[in-house]
């Protein structure tokens, strides 16, 4: 068999190598909760999962908006389609190395739930007791699906389809899953340490930031952003559809994260709401004091850019306080986006001045405005004269910024090793969605 016929054979041969070993995984009886479960808690985690999963298509629809119209769809199709790679990967092993067994507060064990052994009778997680640990793990599920699908963003309009399929299987495995442990785990070094990450910036949107800046370097440019061509939308309001959809899921992404229908999910629920709207104001009102004209694409990014800052801050911080974060985090963002776009990197959409840097801002304000007020299991913040743990945040947030730009800069290098990362120049220039999936959105491009 050719090399060729290798590369094209391997992505089916591995779903066929798990299938038919998930045949000979135990199948343990369903949990019984005998009382132990509170049912309204279940209910608002379910829907809790649906918003977050519902946060993958908003997500294409926001992205799929702001490319050229020849990119379109392939931009859509690399956000959506982690939902079928990491739901796969997660079964297998990747809630193992998650929230398996610890070892050494590193990574899970991935023999713990391999092939969800264990979770659909096993003991609730112990953070969560009034919910079965199949739901926790299901919930869990949807974050890790939608952190690959941010980096698409930065890589758009010149990534290989099938190099973008590997991408999300490594990140997950080597970036997010061992983030996701230090965090979340009680046994995790980074919660050992003290740091707090309410419902994913370090996690999610500083590994996911992170991995977007390494992307972009080593894609190096796409030829339009060389020749300084200016790459107009292709559907405004596919971002704003993409953004509502956003917003909405967010609060299952954050409320959610209480793990409970409890008053703390009502406050996470609330400074979410409050810091999108902020950021969405604060980012075009700075737009307009720049000389521009107020626009629907402003909003929109100023409001994903609150509800990035906000993610790690929803469950520690009070409502008013998330008024000042949106704002902030908003300028920020619009000045990095600025500075961004006077150098040479190719960050397509901007996902490490926004979702990196977002994130970044959002951990450390949560090192500022937390208070045991809001949340008795968090921490006063420097705001509150608790110095120590602002500089815990920081500590963590340096620690997953090296951690996921180096090893995620490492497996690109490592995919581009071992199959064409980029797509050629005729194929850049014909589109994506021509060469890459034989579609089109709207009329068909024409070579020159």
């Amino acid at each position: 068999m050719s090399k060729a016929a290798v590369k094209q054979f391997a992505p089916f041969l591995v779903l066929i190598i798990v299938a038919v070993a998930a045949l000979f995984a135990p199948s343990l009886p369903n949990f019984n909760d005998g009382g132990k479960y509170n049912q309204a808690d279940i209910a608002w985690i379910i829907v809790a999962t649906a918003l977050v999963f519902l946060m993958t298509p908003g997500l294409a629809f926001f992205y799929g908006g702001m490319v050229h119209r020849k990119n379109v769809i392939s931009t859509m199709i690399k956000s959506v389609v982690a939902a079928g790679v990491v739901s796969i990967l997660w079964v297998f092993v990747g809630y193992s190395l998650c929230f398996g067994e610890t070892i050494g507060g590193f990574i899970g064990n991935p023999f713990t739930h391999m092939f969800f052994k264990g979770v659909n009778s096993g003991a609730p997680w112990s953070l969560t007791p009034t919910i079965p640990l199949a739901l926790f793990a299901l919930f869990q599920l949807m974050f890790a699906i939608i952190t690959p699908g941010l980096v698409v963003g930065a890589v758009a309009e010149r990534i290989r389809f099938t190099a973008y399929i590997l991408f999300i299987a490594l990140f997950s495995l080597l970036v997010y899953a061992p983030i996701a442990h230090w965090t979340w785990h009680p046994e995790g070094f980074l919660s050992k340490m003290g740091a707090l990450d309410f419902a994913g910036g370090t996690v999610v949107h500083i590994s996911a930031g992170c991995a977007a800046l390494a992307g972009a370097l080593v894609l190096k440019r796409r030829r339009s952003h060389m020749e300084h061509k200016e790459i107009p939308p292709a559907n405004i309001p596919y971002v704003l559809i993409g953004t509502g959809l956003l917003w909405f899921g967010w609060f299952g992404f954050n409320a959610g994260s209480a793990g409970a229908a409890n008053a703390l999910a009502v406050s996470a629920f609330g400074t979410t709401n409050t810091a999108a709207a902020a950021a969405g104001l604060s980012w075009m009102f700075f737009d307009v004091i720049r000389g521009k004209k107020p626009s629907v694409l402003g909003f929109c990014i100023g409001a994903v850019v609150g509800l990035v800052a906000i993610t790690p801050a929803a469950g520690f911080v009070a409502i008013p306080q998330s008024i000042f974060i949106g704002v902030v985090a908003a300028i920020i963002s619009n000045l990095a986006v600025y500075y961004k776009s006077k150098s040479t990197l190719d960050d397509t959409l901007d996902v490490f001045p926004c979702h990196g840097i977002g994130g970044m801002v959002g951990m450390l304000m949560t090192g500022i405005f937390a208070t045991k007020s809001v949340n008795s299991g968090g921490a006063d913040g420097l705001f509150y004269g608790n110095a120590a743990f602002f500089f815990i945040q920081v500590k963590a947030l340096v620690i997953v910024v090296a951690y996921s730009f180096t090893v995620s800069f490492l497996i690109f290098k490592f995919i581009n090793f071992i199959l064409p990362l980029r797509v050629s120049e005729q194929e850049e220039e014909l589109g994506l969605d021509a060469s890459q999936h034989d579609e089109k959105y709207g009329r068909t491009p024409q070579l020159a």
